[in-house]
């Protein structure tokens, strides 16, 4: 059985990243990541990257993380926060927490590919 299956298959995705996004957003440290973003794009994306990142059945096809997350001046505080909110995220939908880990440890190797500097635009 994939991590995909065992955590529930798309109908668990789904609820995740609606339940994940709820999140983000109304964090105060977080919410100025997202205010111009339109987010049922963003939620469309993450299903996808979430579901191949747990061995389900659509492969992601997006931007790398390096290139969807250039210039966004994303913090470490802030990639941990994000990853934390997942967790929080996980935990409340009942993932078992061998799960949880998989998942998050998975997350670890794109913090170099998501953390950056903000880049100018004039």
């Amino acid at each position: 059985m994939t991590l995909y299956e065992s955590i529930g298959g798309e109908t668990a995705v789904r609820a995740a990243v609606d339940e994940f996004y709820r999140r983000v957003v109304t964090d105060p440290d977080l919410a100025a990541y997202f205010a111009d973003v339109d987010l049922a794009r963003l939620k469309a994306h993450q299903r996808a990257f979430l579901t191949a990142a747990v061995g389900g059945p659509t492969a992601y096809q997006g931007r790398s993380m390096a290139e969807a997350h250039a210039g966004l001046g994303i913090t470490g505080a802030a990639f941990d926060a994000v990853v934390a909110h997942l967790v929080a995220t996980l935990t409340r939908l009942n993932v078992p927490t061998t799960e949880i880990a998989q998942i998050a440890t998975a997350l670890g190797p794109l913090r170099d590919d998501i953390v950056g500097s903000r880049t100018s635009t004039e």
